[in-house]
């Protein structure tokens, strides 16, 4: 018993103590609880878990951190540029007027200054996880085929022979940024799409799809699950390529700048004007995909819906010919540029933050 009273002593540092001769309360984990005779009264110890610590620690790890901010300067963006999305989108999928203004003048005077923000909720709803998955996978695929590439490097990497020609399996020539900007876009949607076949059914059509939950059961009971992956195929085409250009360009343009400059950072202007112009670049490099791909998405709700990606390009192009398939490319670019920079500049201040122990943005 005095070997046990001995024990107990020492590991009265970091207890809690809660002592009464009359009764004795009982808190904290079961497998925290230490109980000792005490001058005849019972003595519970009870260690309490570091929360806080472990959530500090939880903070500093790279891919949490990296899957918050992605997170973070996703919604940041959206919440100011909403409303040029809801014009990108009308524009794309031919509703309404051809011109911008002539666009935001139609919703407000349909729906008021509000529906500038039609299908905002679920925009914040999709935009949250996509950007925080795009974020996260992206530097995580780069981060590890990098690391590939330096291991083959110093220890040799097995050659591939067919004939005459050794291949080398390692793959120099293969750009981690383009494999992690193509991966990042494809694996965020295939988890979110669903979020975005709604958002596009709330926006073209407020009437039939008046909230979220109805335009959820709608689209249930009309076309079952496979209605919340409508258009995923040309969705996954087009995004490859401009999820690949988007951040690649970014990061070559931001190291070539930095390289020119003799600098190691960008100040948050700076980032402003690259995200800008990689987000401009990977646009217009893929805008007649993204044409392509509304038309198929929401073709049901005017009642023609092309059977594949070819044919929506083929009725755009027998419709309005060549220049089709930029239509809506300037709205695009007003939307993709400015939320392509404010992302970028709140994404690499949130990494500072979470990640290098910078205490502000």
């Amino acid at each position: 018993m005095d070997l046990g009273l001995e024990s107990q002593k020492k590991k009265k540092k970091d207890l809690w103590v809660v002592e009464d001769d009359c009764e004795v309360v009982m808190m904290g984990l079961p497998n925290a609880l230490e109980v000792a005779d005490k001058n005849g009264a019972m003595e519970f110890r009870v260690r309490l878990p570091n929360v806080g610590e472990a959530m500090k620690n939880a903070l500093r790890c790279r891919e949490v951190g990296e899957f918050i901010s992605g997170a973070l300067a996703g919604a940041m963006a959206k919440a100011v540029l909403a409303p040029l999305e809801t014009i990108r989108t009308r524009m794309v999928v031919g509703v309404g007027s051809k011109q911008i203004v002539g666009s935001f003048v139609e919703v407000i005077e349909q729906q008021g200054w509000q529906g500038l923000w039609a299908g905002n909720t679920i925009n914040m709803l999709r935009i949250i996880p996509t950007q925080a998955i795009e974020f996260g996978t992206f530097e995580f695929v780069k981060r590890e085929m990098t690391a590939a590439q330096e291991k083959c490097k110093k220890e040799g990497c097995p050659m591939l022979q067919i004939g005459h020609i050794n291949i080398d399996l390692s793959f120099p020539w293969i750009s981690p940024v383009a494999v992690g900007g193509a991966a990042a876009g494809i694996v965020s949607t295939l988890v979110c799409h669903p979020l975005e076949v709604i958002k596009d059914r709330l926006t073209v059509n407020r009437d039939l799809y008046p909230s979220i939950s109805l335009a959820f059961r709608k689209i249930y009971k009309d076309d079952g699950i496979g209605g919340f992956y409508a258009g995923i195929s040309p969705t996954l085409i087009g995004m490859l390529p401009y999820s690949t250009c988007y951040y690649f360009m970014y990061e070559t343009i931001k190291k070539s700048y930095c390289q020119a400059k003799n600098k190691k950072s960008l100040n948050r202007a700076e980032l402003l004007i690259v995200g800008a112009l990689s987000g401009l670049t990977a646009s217009t490099i893929s805008f007649p995909l993204e044409v392509a791909r509304k038309r198929l998405m929401v073709g049901a709700l005017q009642g023609k819906c092309p059977a594949h990606m070819a044919g929506a390009l083929a009725e755009v192009i027998r419709e309005d010919g060549l220049l089709g398939l930029y239509r809506g490319w300037g709205a695009s670019c007003l939307k993709v540029m400015p939320t392509s920079g404010i992302t970028w500049m709140f994404y690499e201040a949130w990494k500072e933050v979470l990640i290098g122990n910078k205490p502000y943005l």
